[in-house]
């Protein structure tokens, strides 16, 4: 179970990898207070995701000058992903977006300290230990 409001019906402690935790940091709280406030939701890691690469989308897009698929893909290969989601993540050739993850258990009820603070960050993973090493894929994207 990796998704925050899966976890709030939880009781039970479990270790898990996620790439989003909505109590990170000063910057992944801000984001998904905002988030919060506006849907009355809090984030999952989906949610997280999906906002960053449409922002990087369009960080991209306005780089190059240009919405032409080729181009934009290709600046957002060359600018780092640097947000609350993603701190200086890096898109593959083969696509994959190559970020830190979080090892985490789920807190006890007792060691919350706010509403929605149920993730307790045992280890940031790395994003080049986190992902499998290009080499060892076989997209087609990317040549022998």
């Amino acid at each position: 179970m990796s998704f925050l409001a899966g976890v709030q019906a939880r009781a039970a402690a479990r270790v898990r990898r996620i790439a989003f935790a909505e109590s990170a940091d000063d910057r992944t709280r801000a984001w998904s207070k905002q988030f919060f406030d506006r849907r009355k939701v809090m984030p999952t890691m989906t949610h997280a995701g999906v906002y960053s690469s449409v922002l990087h989308y369009l960080r991209a897009v306005r780089a190059a000058g240009t919405d032409e698929a080729k181009a934009v893909a290709g600046k957002m290969r060359e600018l780092r992903v640097d947000d609350f989601f993603a701190k200086g993540g890096e898109i593959r050739p083969d696509g994959r977006l190559i970020h830190d993850m979080y090892l985490v258990e789920v807190k006890a009820p007792e060691e919350s300290r706010r509403p929605w603070d149920y993730y307790k960050i045992l280890s940031i993973i790395p994003g080049d230990q986190a992902f499998r090493p290009l080499s060892d894929g076989k997209c087609h994207l990317v040549p022998a």
